[in-house]
């Protein structure tokens, strides 16, 4: 599903990661599709989400209403040009530019050297409407929740996927905790 979506250039965004009303899309697509039984494409998909922590857009605006706010942002400011872009952000690693949209989330804008989506696009931290979380944490939940997806999590349950993706058993309450959590909020109704 994530690789048929259309992110307009210059804006590199994985909605994957940043944008908590697509994963719910993304799960429940893939919860369906499940008996499919090829779970390859999915896996590729959450190994791409990395291993550190991300921030999750939670808010009403769609996937496309921020691409839209964010070109019309580059457009007032005359920013869609590359050279343009990068002098107003910077090129180096901790360089970036943080703008609000509509509703007054905050968004990181942050040059990367690609030759068409250079404006790489993420949620700030902190911002209203965001929380942080585990990558590790998100990839065992969204895969508990398409593979296995039963409403009383167990921890057998929840080790029995993570191996698909690479990741050792839970052994800290805390971990567990925290996936149970996510599960939850992949489960509620926006």
């Amino acid at each position: 599903m994530i690789s048929g979506i259309n992110i307009p250039d210059p804006i590199l965004f994985n909605p994957l990661k940043h944008h908590l009303g697509f994963i719910r899309e993304f799960t429940c697509h893939e919860a369906e599709e499940k008996e499919n039984g090829d779970r390859d494409p999915i896996i590729r998909e959450l190994k791409q989400l990395g291993s550190s922590v991300m921030d999750v857009y939670s808010g009403s605006l769609q996937l496309t209403d921020i691409c839209h706010e964010v070109i019309s942002f580059l457009e007032n400011k005359n920013l869609t040009e590359k050279t343009r872009f990068s002098e107003w952000t910077g090129i180096e690693m901790n360089d970036f530019k943080i703008i609000s949209l509509s509703d007054e989330s905050q968004w990181i804008l942050k040059f990367h050297d690609k030759c068409q989506k250079f404006v790489h696009v993420f949620p700030a931290r902190g911002s209203r409407k965001t929380f942080r979380v585990k990558s590790n944490t998100l990839k065992s939940a969204l895969l508990y929740y398409i593979l296995i997806g039963k409403d009383f999590i167990t921890a057998d349950d929840m080790n029995r996927v993570r191996p698909i993706l690479g990741l050792s058993p839970i052994k800290d309450p805390a971990d567990s905790e925290a996936i149970m959590q996510m599960v939850e909020i992949l489960r509620e109704l926006p």
